[in-house]
């Protein structure tokens, strides 16, 4: 399972997607048996990779590559740090900070890096998903890839301040780099 698992998650993920896509399952019913004990292997949950699912099917994204990369997050961490044991937490949904929160003037912040320590650590609540459509739109006015980000939260796991400060040095520089382009633009002839 360690050397191709890629491989059975990205056939897992072409079977959910036909699934979804001719019977609008559920998380108890999109997945068989074998897939199960995938999701299982990689510490993650059928109502995260139905999630996934679901919102590729409706829309398109977050793609199977987006997907994997954040499962390879997760399952690293989960053999790694947690020899392969979940920890039997759930992330509190009550205790999340608002939708419309800020940290140095950055909207979701507060709330995305809660919801990325519970995806890293199997912990994430049933209703809550990691790159729903709120933290999509987050990391495109961002311009941070959702496993990037999942990587810096692993870094500095016990540290949110380093995660509000690595989000706020990478929007100015990007702030910066759309000036730069603008006034490029305004001198070409």
């Amino acid at each position: 399972m360690n050397h191709d698992w890629q491989k059975e998650l990205y056939a897992l993920w072409g079977r959910a997607v036909l699934r979804f896509r001719e019977t609008k399952n559920t998380a108890e019913s999109l997945f068989a048996a074998e897939d199960r004990a995938l999701i299982d292997r990689i510490g993650a949950t059928p109502q995260e990779v139905f999630d996934f699912v679901e919102d590729f099917c409706s829309g398109g994204d977050p793609d199977f590559t987006t997907f994997a990369l954040l499962a390879d997050i997760r399952r690293h961490y989960f053999l790694e740090q947690q020899g392969g044991r979940r920890s039997g937490k759930v992330l509190d949904i009550d205790a999340l900070p608002a939708k419309s929160d800020a940290v140095e003037g950055i909207e979701w912040l507060p709330r995305i890096i809660p919801k990325a320590l519970a995806k890293l650590r199997g912990e994430l609540h049933p209703d809550i998903m990691y790159l729903c459509g709120g933290d999509r739109a987050f990391f495109r006015r961002h311009d941070i890839h959702p496993a990037e980000f999942l990587r810096i939260v692993e870094t500095h796991e016990d540290d949110p301040g380093a995660v509000v400060r690595w989000v706020v040095t990478r929007s100015a520089a990007d702030a910066s780099e759309a000036a730069a382009a603008c006034d490029a633009r305004k001198e070409a002839p």
